[in-house]
């Protein structure tokens, strides 16, 4: 290889690097602005409490194309509620869609580091602002929002080798289904855990995977 050629490929490839650095650098940045100071509303919430459901890989276009099924939903949309549509990016996976619907921002694309399991940088969330909050569903799911805070947001999970889509997976929904149910049975015996469930600020989170 004669000398020309040599740096010749050396640049190509110090260029290559340099692109490569610059593209991290750029779009790597993780969203979570830290140091910020918190404030509460000023006016009344509309509730006490929030229940949120999630049925997870569940599209709209899918739900509103089907007239007949969901009439409950319909109705409320139709009636009484608010609804809107939101817009999700890359990945769409659970986890990059509940951290935009739980905390308000886009998944942190350091987690990509983790695939997608874990978020590397610390970030604040309904769950976390809230004085209780109770969950139950998917171990994918649910300990991001708890970890650092076990004190105020409490999982509930069934076990990951259970998530086999291999065959019918709405017994995950069944499951979760009836743990909720054992837990309102539970707190009518339980006055501390009952006392605690008529405080403002409480949420329920509900996660549905086995429509994915």
């Amino acid at each position: 290889m004669s000398k020309r050629v040599a740096i010749t490929f050396s640049l190509g490839l110090l260029l290559h690097v340099l692109a490569v650095v610059c593209m991290f650098d750029i779009y790597f940045r993780s969203p979570v602005v830290h140091g910020m100071t918190p404030y509460q509303p000023l006016g009344q919430p509309p509730a006490k409490r929030l229940v949120l459901f999630v049925a997870d890989g569940l599209r709209a276009d899918k739900l509103f194309e089907l007239e007949e099924e969901a009439p409950f939903l319909r109705e409320i949309v139709n009636t009484k509620g608010a609804w809107g549509l939101s817009h999700t990016r890359v990945p769409t996976e659970s986890r990059p869609g509940h951290v935009a619907m739980i905390s308000g921002f886009y998944e942190d694309v350091s987690a990509v580091t983790t695939g997608w399991k874990e978020n590397p940088v610390e970030f604040d969330s309904l769950f976390n602002q809230s004085k209780w909050t109770w969950s139950w569903g998917s171990p994918d799911i649910l300990p991001m929002f708890s970890k650092g805070h076990e004190e105020h947001v409490f999982v509930d999970m069934y076990s990951s080798e259970d998530e086999d889509f291999a065959k019918d997976a709405s017994f995950l929904d069944t499951w979760v289904f009836q743990r909720v149910e054992d837990f309102f049975a539970k707190a009518k015996e339980d006055e501390a855990l009952k006392s605690r469930m008529k405080d403002e600020k409480v949420v329920f989170f509900l996660h549905l995977l086995g429509i994915d």
